[in-house]
């Protein structure tokens, strides 16, 4: 599961892996991403969750590994509170359990000051949608550039994701449909619905977790990754040298290598 305005190709490198070890691997583009339709509401947590546990049982399964990059995992950890016997195992990728993150935005100066600013600046209308598709979907390689590590940020493969990403960033309705899930995430804060939602996701969960962190992400700190840890009873955190938010992509196959290892673990393979 790709990040908010990414789409399945920055997952590639692990569902290639998995598959080359004998699993069915998918990679989605999430409801209002890429080739996904693009319905105007359902982009609370709990609705998108349910689209990744839905389309679990339309593949023909009863279960599966949830890997999540970023927002992405944010929906992986409510689908395994939500249908908990659809996720046979949880993979965050720069992605702090909800209270986690929560707490370290409220207590952690630095990582408030790496996350705020943005998620504030996405509230307003009309104005980050503009930012977004401005100048051909720039600001969606600055982001990539500002969060990656600085080896990566000059090579090939940097420059081939970041012209992907601003192209997907410029099909209609992405740019307002990908904020659409971040808005919620802040506004339900100061309503019932925020409540409920952190009510439900704060039992300890039965599902092995495994948190993977690039060692340069800037933008969740590892240390925020490593405090999920009190909500897993089956908690392993792994930390990919040199890379930044994105290690699926800076570092493919170090990231694939513990991904595989966990899903055979998980699988019993």
């Amino acid at each position: 599961v790709h990040g908010l305005g990414d789409i399945w190709w920055t997952m590639r490198e692990p569902m290639s892996a998995l598959a080359d070890a004998g699993f069915h691997a998918v990679a989605v583009d999430l409801r209002g991403h890429g080739d996904s339709d693009k319905p105007p509401r359902g982009y609370d947590a709990w609705t998108l969750a349910s689209d990744l546990t839905n389309l679990v049982r339309a593949l023909g399964h009863s279960s599966a590994v949830l890997v999540g990059q970023g927002d992405g995992g944010f929906m992986a950890w409510t689908a395994a509170y939500r249908r908990p016997r659809a996720v046979r195992g949880l993979v965050v990728v720069g992605s702090p359990h909800p209270l986690a993150i929560r707490r370290a935005a409220l207590r952690d100066r630095a990582q408030r000051r790496a996350l705020v600013p943005r998620l504030l600046a996405d509230q307003v209308p009309r104005l980050p949608e503009r930012r977004l598709r401005r100048d051909g979907a720039a600001a969606v390689e600055e982001t990539l550039r500002a969060r990656c590590s600085d080896s990566w940020a000059g090579t090939a493969a940097f420059r081939e994701s970041a012209d992907l990403l601003r192209q997907a960033m410029l099909i209609p309705k992405v740019a307002h449909l990908s904020l659409e899930s971040r808005r919620w995430m802040v506004r339900s804060q100061f309503r019932p619905d925020g409540r409920d939602f952190r009510r439900a996701v704060s039992g300890v969960l039965d599902q092995p977790v495994l948190a993977i962190s690039g060692s340069e992400d800037r933008f969740i700190l590892p240390e925020t990754v490593r405090l999920s840890a009190r909500w897993a009873h089956d908690f392993r955190a792994e930390l990919v040298p040199g890379a930044g938010h994105y290690p699926a992509m800076e570092s493919p196959e170090a990231t694939s290598r513990v991904i595989v290892d966990f899903a055979r673990g998980v699988s019993g393979l």
